[in-house]
């Protein structure tokens, strides 16, 4: 899998380069995507090979981004604006450099982890006689089965590790958004206790001061 990615991300754009290039066979990356930027990949894709794009953002913001998918032509395959998640699948009309880039132009300060999952082609089978005409042994099928358990725990794995980012940054925010409000507050507590206090004593400089006055 060759996998290049380009954009206006600043150094983590670099960062990402550097993840890819060292481990080129993966095909899940989460990378960060600062506020007015945006950060394209490319995939080299023979024709009739099936592709499926996963995305979700997982922080930052409203938890959205925008997805743009194109073929080697320039054509539009795919394009959401500020998704929070989506998963779209294909198959490659025609050889060539396929481009998918996730977007955060449309926000002004807020910076989004993104993390993609990007299937190129069918996993290659587990044994060289699987695909044989004749029938599996017992320990052929068991290990097939187990296989195909484990690459779906992995996936739940990968779901709920994401699920429980996204929820440690939720509660994080909300968090950071109840301390100010409770610094907000006791700042405003503050300051009426003080206008109280100047209120009151005030009023009773007043009432001496007209009290002196009557007396003399």
């Amino acid at each position: 899998m060759l996998l290049r990615g380009y954009g206006t991300a600043g150094p983590w754009g670099w960062l990402t380069l550097l993840l890819v290039a060292c481990a080129a066979w993966a095909s899940e990356i989460t990378f960060e995507l600062p506020d007015n930027a945006k950060q394209c990949f490319y995939e080299e894709i023979v024709q009739g090979t099936k592709c499926t794009l996963e995305f979700q953002v997982i922080t930052g913001g409203h938890y959205d981004v925008d997805c743009r998918l194109e073929g080697p032509d320039g054509s539009v395959l795919y394009k959401e604006m500020k998704k929070q998640y989506d998963s779209f699948t294909f198959t490659a009309s025609r050889n060539g450099t396929y481009k998918f880039c996730f977007s955060n132009e449309f926000s002004t300060f807020t910076h989004k982890t993104v993390y993609f999952d990007f299937q190129v082609g069918e996993d290659p089978p587990l044994l060289p006689s699987e695909n044989r005409a004749t029938a599996l042994t017992q320990m052929e099928s068991a290990c097939i089965s187990i296989h195909e358990a484990l690459k779906s725990v992995i996936d739940y794995q990968t779901h709920f590790r994401l699920r429980e980012a996204q929820g440690r940054s939720r509660a994080e925010d909300l968090n950071t958004r109840v301390a100010y409000w409770s610094i907000g507050e006791a700042i405003i507590l503050l300051v009426v206790s003080i206008g109280q206090v100047f209120l009151l004593k005030s009023l009773f400089s007043d009432k001496r001061t007209t009290t002196t006055r009557v007396a003399s």
